[in-house]
């Protein structure tokens, strides 16, 4: 379901974009500890964007308020014009075309390839009626696209449990595609990755982006310099310290002395 269907309103900070999401404002505080400090990050329409920054910068909190784990003090968060993803909860920010990928791959192991992506299906359903009830034409051939899209074809009868690393994470972004998102939020892709592994998983993101927006929390530099085309954006102490290109945000001397000292 199309839930996007007004343009979503211009921003001050992005003149004649269409941004999907949007945060203003945003502050968490935990036990006094300020985890986002009114921070405000806009995401444009099929938009690949990095987003880093040291440890405690307030990237997982980032990510947890637009998927609605944790509501914010004070701020608005919106998804297109229509959405305040403050008055929903995780599994309908979820339908509504929200999506997230954590660190860790969380795939079904016993499972063969081909049912996890089934079981991807079941938005409705229960897992078990999802993998005993008999797939349409359209939904097969939806399976058989993300194998494609993901590497995993000639992988289809085989248990996820015996997959590699990357592999793993590679099904768990397919699934994750099965669902059509409009947004995805992908934490650390490439952690214990070979470098083979991680050269394929830049290929399949940079794929991914224009038809959906993808949002890349990564702590490898050379990695999201291989995929950041566009805007990165670098958290600090829970607020936005500069965006731009990557060239910008490496050559920019606040970003030196709080994370790319090294």
């Amino acid at each position: 379901m199309n839930v996007l269907g007004l343009e979503a309103r211009q921003v001050d900070n992005s003149p004649g974009q269409k941004p999907i999401l949007y945060l203003e404002g945003v502050s968490v505080s935990f036990d006094g500890f300020k985890a986002l400090n009114n921070l405000s990050l806009y995401i444009d329409t099929g938009e690949l964007r990095c987003l880093i920054g040291p440890n405690g910068a307030g990237k997982t909190t980032l990510m947890d308020v637009i998927t609605g784990k944790t509501k914010p003090d004070s701020g608005s968060v919106y998804f297109g014009q229509t959405l305040d993803l403050l008055k929903m909860d995780e599994p309908a920010i979820a339908e509504a075309g929200i999506c997230r990928k954590f660190q860790k791959p969380s795939v079904f192991e016993m499972l063969s390839v081909f049912e996890n992506l089934e079981l991807a299906l079941a938005t409705h359903k229960g897992v078990w009626a999802t993998l005993f009830a008999k797939l349409n034409n359209h939904q097969r051939e939806r399976i058989e696209q993300v194998l494609e899209t993901i590497g995993l074809t000639e992988h289809r009868s085989q248990l996820a449990g015996i997959l590699s690393h990357g592999q793993k994470q590679w099904l768990e972004i397919g699934m994750l595609l099965m669902q059509e998102p409009k947004v995805m939020l992908v934490d650390e892709p490439v952690a214990g990755m070979t470098q083979q592994e991680v050269e394929r998983t830049a290929q399949l993101l940079l794929s991914l982006q224009g038809e959906r927006s993808i949002i890349v929390v990564e702590h490898d530099m050379e990695f999201v310099r291989s995929i950041a085309q566009h805007r990165v954006t670098v958290l600090h102490e829970g607020s936005v310290l500069t965006e731009g290109t990557m060239e910008e945000v490496q050559n920019d001397p606040r970003v030196k002395q709080v994370y790319l000292g090294d």
